[in-house]
């Protein structure tokens, strides 16, 4: 579990997205990354990002007391956010956006980056002229659809996993 600190998405009053009550313990986590708790000043320190990759997942902790979080761009990343004070960050583009803790009277408790950036381990790009195309290669490689390739390309490998996937429902409904 990520200790860095970030809080982050849409506040939807009355669902999991509104908290209650959240882990304690998160005051030292803001300091140690140069956050400050409301009303404090600014530490020296440059704050921490969060880092996912594009369809990734990660598991950071929220500041206690808070309420609301909200991401600036949830084209980029979204959260979902647990009760026991634990908010999961998924990487939906790249980019960087940041995402904002609040408490009820809507004070800042903290606020991070989020920068979701490519999983370039697992992946083999082929570019043929202005045409790209991906391939993950975990072990063997196999065209995929990622963010920036070629149309056609996206296109067809998009549809085959579409038809897959509708196949493997429909096969399980029997």
């Amino acid at each position: 579990m990520s200790t860095l600190p970030a809080a982050g998405s849409r506040s939807r009053p009355g669902s999991a997205w509104t908290m209650t009550a959240l882990a304690a313990g998160f005051g030292t986590m803001m300091l140690a990354a140069g956050l400050s708790p409301a009303g404090a000043a600014p530490q020296p320190t440059k704050a921490e990002s969060v880092i996912v990759m594009v369809d990734h997942a990660k598991v950071v902790r929220l500041p206690e007391k808070a309420q609301t979080v909200i991401v600036g761009n949830p084209a980029i990343a979204d959260v979902a956010v647990q009760k026991n004070g634990v908010m999961i960050v998924t990487g939906k583009s790249f980019g960087v956006t940041n995402l904002i803790a609040l408490d009820a009277s809507g004070t800042l408790l903290a606020e991070s980056l989020v920068r979701v950036g490519a999983d370039s381990d697992s992946m083999l790009t082929v570019q043929r002229g202005l045409e790209r195309e991906s391939y993950s290669c975990t072990p063997v490689c196999q065209p995929t659809a990622a963010l920036g390739d070629a149309s056609k390309h996206f296109t067809e490998v998009g549809s085959q996993a579409s038809a897959r996937n509708g196949a493997a429902l429909g096969a399980s409904k029997r």
